[in-house]
């Protein structure tokens, strides 16, 4: 599903790459002389755009087509001299003088040195810890200078974060088993219950990206709270208690699965990262 989503962004991003290439020819002429733009040039810019759009390899809409053009003349009659704001996302790394900051900038200085040359040069041991230190730097400035790469990396936490969901699942069920330690429910009980609530996400979570997928704008926090609503409604139903302590136990519950889920999170992030 999450899948899908991706690819209509991707054909969105690709629909508006005219826009780019006119937003990069903006900057050149204005580059190039400190002058505002002229009518005569911005309308020649939006001519040249208008035909590179309608010969595009993916078709643009006319209606998005006249967006564009709007929003490229607006661009260019609003300033000439300032700069267009930078999309690559900016680390915080390489600024200081540990040896990862070093790292990071000997390679983004000399993108193409292998790490034996590398760490000769920086004076490091070449060692098996140098060594893939400096390989996650070479992948951290792939992600400030490549989109291509941050998407990989997103797919890469996906990939590890769905089945951290099935590994959180029997920890899920040992909570449930020590809420309710009093009630005659064996592990497989509890276990059965816990398949029940994660179907009912994901399905939620389906529709979720459906609606986007549609071009339907879902507020997450309605789904969340659908999820929520039907997980309390469920503990009451299967294990037969009062409101008040199936309240209780839901509060409890919800806050043992956010911490033991926080700690998945940074762990799925460190592996991915590590194995990127």
């Amino acid at each position: 599903m999450i899948g899908l989503y991706n690819t209509k962004v991707k054909y969105e991003s690709l629909a508006q790459e005219s826009k780019t290439e006119i937003v990069d020819l903006i900057k050149e002429e204005t580059s190039k002389t400190k002058e505002a733009l002229t009518d005569k040039k911005i309308d020649s810019i939006k001519k040249k755009l208008n035909e590179k759009m309608k010969s595009s390899f993916i078709p643009v809409p006319e209606k998005v087509r006249k967006n564009i053009l709007a929003e490229v003349e607006k661009e260019a009659r609003d300033t000439t001299e300032n700069k267009m704001n930078s999309s690559i996302i900016n680390f915080n790394v390489g600024e200081g003088d540990s040896k990862l900051d070093k790292f990071v900038n000997y390679q983004k200085k000399y993108p193409n040195s292998s790490i034996d040359v590398a760490l000769d040069s920086l004076e490091f041991e070449k060692n098996f810890t140098n060594r893939f230190i400096y390989t996650r730097a070479k992948a951290a400035n792939s992600f400030t200078n490549d989109e291509e790469s941050r998407d990989q990396f997103l797919n890469q936490i996906l990939s590890f974060g769905s089945i951290s969901l099935f590994v959180l699942l029997p920890i899920f069920t040992l909570f449930l088993k020590l809420f309710y330690i009093r009630r005659k429910y064996t592990y497989v009980d509890h276990l059965i219950f816990v398949f029940h609530i994660q179907t009912v996400f994901f399905m939620l979570f389906s529709i979720f990206y459906l609606l986007k997928i549609v071009g339907i704008s879902p507020q997450l926090w309605v789904f969340v709270t659908l999820f929520l609503l039907y997980l309390i409604i469920a503990m009451k139903q299967f294990y037969q208690q009062g409101y008040f302590k199936t309240f209780v136990k839901f509060l409890l519950l919800n806050l043992s699965y956010t911490i033991v889920a926080s700690i998945g999170v940074v762990f799925v992030l460190l592996i991915s990262f590590a194995l990127f």
